[in-house]
């Protein structure tokens, strides 16, 4: 599947498409999931809270608007939903994926040490991405952790959108030759 914007991402989801659920999914199961450890302080409830919220996004992918704002903090409004309930029930509500007929999932050491894993990864990123040049981070930052546009990007750091795409470019390319190269 070719690249796609994530907004257009959540628009195949809620038509069906179970690869825009899965591209949906790995790029932001780190996000949710780092979140959701700060948030209860416990790896298997935050895994058991990252699988509702996933769960509960399929569930909701038509309602999504991207005029509303961008799909990760449409899933942080989830995922703060989700807490709410969680500690108003004392237990991760898991509504959503007995919805779609889901049965829960044991965790093991390994699931766990993935947990830890994808934390960590998303860490290193962080840190990579604080790393590159400064018109390269804001440029990437803007287009791809912000979702958007490379013409409101431009008239943020005032020079062209093709500037803009050649430093998220170079940013990515920055980015992928160290995470491949370590």
């Amino acid at each position: 599947m070719p690249e796609l914007e994530h907004a257009e991402v959540v628009a195949r989801v809620a038509r069906g498409d179970d690869v825009a659920f899965s591209v949906l999914y790995r790029a932001y199961l780190p996000l949710v999931l780092r979140w959701a450890l700060r948030a209860t302080g416990d790896r298997e409830v935050a895994a058991d809270l990252t699988a509702e919220v996933f769960a509960a996004a399929l569930l909701a992918s038509r309602r999504y608007r991207p005029e509303a704002g961008p799909v990760a903090a449409w899933l942080f409004g989830i995922a703060h939903n989700k807490l709410r309930e969680s500690r108003r029930r004392r237990r991760v509500e898991d509504s959503a994926r007995r919805r779609l007929g889901l049965e829960p999932v044991a965790l093991t050491d390994a699931d766990l040490e993935r947990v830890d894993e994808l934390v960590g990864m998303d860490e290193r990123l962080q840190a990579l991405i604080a790393d590159l040049p400064s018109e390269q981070r804001d440029a990437l930052i803007g287009r791809v952790i912000d979702e958007r546009s490379y013409g409101e990007i431009a008239a943020e750091l005032q020079c062209s959108e093709s500037v803009v795409r050649q430093r998220v470019s170079r940013g990515l390319r920055a980015l992928r030759s160290e995470m491949e190269g370590k």
